[in-house]
């Protein structure tokens, strides 16, 4: 027990220090390229009521864009969102917004991309950002997005999540402030983007319209795997930058987290499917064994009942948390690192997964859907 636990918390911290070198390769070759004249930019937003923090998310960007034009995509049949809406359009008289009031997503269509679709006509810049309602961008990351897009089609960022301090919250932003950076950049170093960060993502204008507008992927559910497919296939490339993209969701209690969870690794399960075989065994020899050595790490640690074994474990997690500190703060000024709740959001991780195979009904906000594929879904 006591090897077992040496050559776990070994192979952990070998591949967590390839996965940090690989990121920070990436971060430290992306120097920021952000334009001096802000380009014009259209900004659809498609909105759903619902999470509490839903005004002072739209605000914060109304705040910090005021240069930019909104469309804010809204359903005939959500008066709580349209009133949020209309509270800030009276608030913000001097920012561009315009409200769409759009009607149901018809049954197997996606209502995102339903929305997205519908809206497309109306961009009349030669940029647009899709941006979704719980997401704040810094006028920053807007320009180094923008800047990209003078040699790539699409470009996105990193989200870092922000917490309203109860433990659901705090659990959530914890999974993606350890894996956002240690996930997107690692494989940009072999490979291509596999898919963009759907939160937000800046697009030109003509290459939407070689995609034939959002309009022939509706019927996906996985909204970025679907915009990046149907991008590259159209000659598209896609720039994965490190701006980074402040997400602020509502986490009610521990349900509500399972089920976000359970929909973001049954999204990820949807993109690994679609990937050539190298991808993807690369992809799970960096992404999905590392949760698995540090449980099983964890867990001969405690059988072994060693003083070397617990020397061991607790060299790894200092090495974990030094550098999560050390990437968190090179990408977003702050460490954001809670280490007792981080350990556990990565340990969580594969009964996530094993959730994620066994249950293909997911519910999104105040919809629910059976999923068999990207392309094959029903709500319920």
């Amino acid at each position: 027990m006591l090897s077992a636990c040496l050559i776990l918390c070994a192979s952990y911290a070998a591949l967590l220090l390839l996965k940090f070198v690989l990121a920070l390769r990436v971060a430290r070759a992306q120097e920021p390229l952000a334009s001096a004249t802000p380009a014009p930019t259209t900004i659809l937003q498609p909105i759903l009521s619902g999470d509490p923090a839903l005004g002072e998310v739209l605000a914060t960007n109304l705040r910090a864009l005021p240069h930019c034009r909104f469309l804010w995509l809204l359903d005939e049949d959500d008066a709580a969102g349209q009133a949020v809406a209309a509270q800030l359009r009276a608030r913000h008289p001097d920012v561009a917004i315009e409200c769409l009031l759009l009607p149901p997503a018809p049954a197997g269509h996606n209502p995102k991309m339903h929305k997205l679709a519908l809206a497309a006509a109306q961009v009349r810049t030669p940029h647009l950002l899709v941006l979704d309602d719980d997401t704040a961008l810094p006028a920053a990351s807007l320009a180094e997005l923008l800047a990209r897009l003078d040699s790539r089609e699409l470009a996105t960022g990193l989200p870092c999540y922000l917490d309203d301090e109860r433990f659901a919250s705090r659990l959530l932003a914890q999974f993606v402030n350890n894996n956002a950076a240690l996930t997107y950049l690692p494989l940009l170093n072999v490979w291509p983007p596999p898919s963009i960060n759907g939160m937000c993502y800046a697009l030109r204008a003509d290459a939407l319209a070689r995609m034939g507008g959002f309009a022939p992927l509706v019927v996906q559910l996985a909204d970025d795997l679907a915009v990046a497919n149907q991008l590259c296939a159209k000659g598209g490339r896609i720039h994965q930058s490190t701006a980074p993209l402040f997400v602020r969701t509502s986490v009610r209690d521990l349900r509500h987290y399972t089920q976000v969870m359970h929909r973001w690794f049954l999204f990820a399960l949807l993109l690994l499917d679609r990937q050539p075989w190298p991808l993807r065994a690369s992809i799970l020899a960096l992404h999905g064994l590392p949760p698995l050595l540090l449980l099983a790490a964890v867990t001969t640690s405690a059988l072994a009942w060693h003083a070397l074994a617990t020397a061991a474990l607790a060299a790894v997690l200092a090495l974990r948390s030094g550098l999560l500190c050390m990437i968190q703060r090179h990408l977003t000024g702050l460490p954001r690192h809670a280490f007792g709740v981080s350990l556990l959001a990565e340990l969580l991780q594969p009964a996530h997964a094993v959730h994620a195979l066994v249950q293909r009904r997911i519910r999104w906000r105040t919809r629910h859907y059976h999923v068999r594929a990207n392309d094959d879904f029903e709500p319920v």
